[in-house]
């Protein structure tokens, strides 16, 4: 039996399932990503309704740049449109937005949406929303040790002194808890490159759901879920 007081304080989603759910009913595939708009306003809603207070959603891969270049033209005009409309609603719900990922290969535009809904939701109180664009935790990782390389070279650190700490400070992540719970739709049972440093002991949770029909009830069965979980980090209870 779950316990209602067991809540998670950081969720991460890997959005799986658009082109599948598009392509079972006949259609291209961006339109799957279109209809994935209103899962994310239903997942804001739950983990504001349920009390969490991070909420990450893995939204664009590195590896995503090998999708076919119309459809990956579809995702940015989609970012971007979803960026205008959806920012007066992130900030009367007191959500603030932050990303994680390499922007630097996005088109100026895009980099233009993301700080201008960065700036426009900072402060928000009621939760934060991370998205993971451009993103690979190997990728991360990557630029994570060459921030500690840059420093221990400058001599602002010895090489003895690289801790666990050390290595978190240095993540896109910074200052963010680790994820209590990870949950990836389709059914499909992998991480696919993501959060791999900050996942070491969070719950995962596969429902077979596609990502475009994830409702508010599919977020509290996630949740449920996880406070049906004993987490013991390595020890015993």
């Amino acid at each position: 039996m779950s316990d209602p007081t067991r809540i998670p304080q950081h969720v991460a989603i890997i959005m799986d399932g658009n082109g599948r759910w598009a392509e079972q009913r006949g259609r291209e595939r961006y339109e799957g990503h279109a209809a994935g708009v209103e899962p994310v306003r239903a997942s804001l809603r739950a983990a504001a309704r349920r009390g969490v207070k991070y909420l990450t959603l893995y939204a664009f891969s590195t590896e995503n740049w090998g999708r076919p270049e119309k459809e990956v033209d579809a995702l940015m005009e989609l970012f971007c449109q979803s960026v205008v409309n959806e920012t007066p609603e992130l900030i009367r719900q007191g959500v603030e937005v932050r990303m994680i990922g390499d922007r630097s290969r996005f088109s100026e535009k895009v980099q233009r949406y993301l700080e201008e809904v960065e700036r426009r939701t900072a402060g928000g109180a009621t939760l934060t929303l991370i998205l993971a664009l451009n993103y690979s935790s190997r990728s991360e990782i990557t630029r994570a040790v060459r921030r500690i390389a840059e420093r221990v070279e400058a001599g602002e650190l010895a090489a003895g002194g690289i801790t666990e700490e050390t290595i978190d400070r240095a993540l896109d992540t910074a200052r963010v808890p680790d994820p209590d719970l990870i949950v990836r739709t389709s059914g499909e049972r992998r991480l696919s490159n993501f959060l791999l440093w900050q996942a070491s002991y969070a719950e995962l949770y596969f429902p077979e759901v596609l990502w475009p029909d994830f409702t508010e009830e599919e977020f509290d069965r996630a949740l449920d879920e996880y406070a049906r979980r004993e987490r013991r980090f390595g020890l015993v209870k």
